[in-house]
């Protein structure tokens, strides 16, 4: 007779009948008083089969074949032992068709060393899989050894190997089935996911791959208006292979110094770049541009440290001084004379910042000027933070010439002050932020 193994809410299902005394995955252990009305039905005329559904088992679960043989054993305990026999759990203690507990035969022997072989073969190739997105030493999950038990089953036709199996990978039977049991819901999941993965994918190709999970969380909620946990969607990049590209630091990179004859300032700002009012702390530095076949453009940028915006910029073939003097005056016309009274101008000590004539202008126009410390990008961190993801986020090496680059910089600084959410300005643009802070 086919061995049947039950799941978890068959087991369950069976339990509930009053005519079962105990179940486990491969067994039912029926009560005697059953037994013997089995036997009296039987004698009666009706079927097996009949006596079975009568008493509220389902054939689908316990196998049509299974009330046929078990009136057999019944009966033949009965003609040796009568009702007594019948009375008296026997399993183990030589019953009627039934091997006691602890022999294997050496057939079963055979087949458990097969087993062992199958499932090893399997692990081996289930780890690699496994281990190919994780460190080599970590261990399956138990989600992944029910896997291999199931595959191992299923691949090799294996009958009564479960227990053994699950002993083998260190996981319980219970489990096992319970993981089973739950196919249908994980099948739901995965088309739940692959659904929101579609979306993301919108959001992430839309970006040119260049956003991550917090940047892709503010896109979906302002744009598709599907609110998703940034976990998830963490969760979903790394199953659909969708990984952000990172800026790379450039070691061979060097920024311009100070001479020693420009006048330094101190750090006014001491990291305290948002100070809650629009047009109050001004960041701005200069960064470097490949494009074309080795060439180079130098951009120069004012942002608002309290809404992000980026007030003025200024792209030149060249790191002359008045690449930082235009971006000034266009700062200054942006603002139409209207400076705050407490407003601070905040850079590095590069050169064009410590010069005299650089000085003397924005003294002029009523701002007091701060700068980092030698060598610390983290006193102009937002700064920084700009020009690193406009690099992420924007391709110049295609750029033929220095207008085409001056372009592509103005179209991202619209679109960044614009349409660019930001997660530590409450999910809003920047522009949107500025109107915010002034109505509050």
């Amino acid at each position: 007779m086919k061995r049947v193994v039950f799941t978890i809410e068959q087991m369950r299902k069976l339990e509930r009948n009053p005519n079962v005394q105990h179940v486990t995955e491969s067994a039912i252990t029926y009560t005697s008083e059953f037994k013997l009305a089995a036997l009296r039905a039987y004698k009666e005329g009706q079927t097996p089969s009949e006596i079975f559904i009568r008493a509220g088992f389902d054939l689908d679960d316990i196998g049509h074949k299974k009330p046929k043989h078990s009136l057999k054993r019944w009966r033949d305990t009965f003609d040796l032992y009568g009702e007594e026999g019948l009375a008296i759990e026997r399993r183990g203690k030589g019953s009627v068709g039934r091997k006691p507990v602890g022999e294997l035969s050496a057939e079963d022997e055979l087949k458990r060393a097969k087993a062992k072989i199958k499932l090893l073969e399997a692990q081996v190739g289930l780890a690699k899989k496994a281990r190919s997105a994780r460190k080599a030493e970590e261990t399956l999950k138990p989600s992944e050894r029910y896997e291999l038990i199931y595959r191992t089953i299923r691949a090799y036709g294996m009958k009564r190997m479960t227990r053994y199996l699950c002993r083998l990978v260190a996981v319980s039977p219970s489990g096992y089935y319970r993981w089973i049991a739950a196919e249908e819901k994980r099948q739901v999941r995965m088309a739940a996911d692959e659904q929101d993965i579609l979306l993301i994918k919108q959001h992430f190709e839309a970006l040119n791959g260049k956003a991550g999970a917090l940047v892709i969380k503010m896109r979906l909620e302002q744009i598709s208006g599907v609110v998703m946990n940034h976990k998830k969607i963490r969760r979903l990049m790394r199953k659909a292979g969708l990984v952000a590209t990172i800026r790379q630091a450039n070691p061979y990179r060097k920024m311009a110094k100070a001479t020693h004859e420009h006048k330094t300032c101190p750090n006014l700002l001491q990291r305290q770049f948002d100070q809650g009012e629009p047009e109050k702390v001004f960041l701005t530095d200069i960064t470097y541009l490949r494009y074309g076949n080795g060439q180079w453009a130098y951009l120069s940028c004012v942002k608002d440290g309290a809404t992000r915006q980026i007030l003025a910029e200024c792209v030149g073939a060249t790191l002359e001084l008045s690449l930082v003097e235009r971006t000034l005056q266009r700062l200054l016309a942006r603002l139409d004379g209207n400076t705050h009274p407490e407003a601070i101008l905040h850079s590095d000590q590069g050169m064009h910042y410590t010069h005299p004539k650089t000085q003397l202008f924005i003294a002029r126009i009523g701002m007091k000027q701060s700068m980092s410390r030698r060598g610390n990008c983290w006193d102009n961190a937002p700064m920084e933070s700009f020009f690193g993801h406009m690099k992420d986020e924007v391709d110049f090496t295609d750029c033929e010439s220095i207008h085409e680059v001056r372009t592509r910089v103005a179209d991202y600084i619209s679109y960044y002050n614009a349409e660019r959410y930001q997660w530590t300005l409450k999910k809003m643009t920047p522009d949107e932020f500025r109107g915010h802070l002034l109505a509050s």
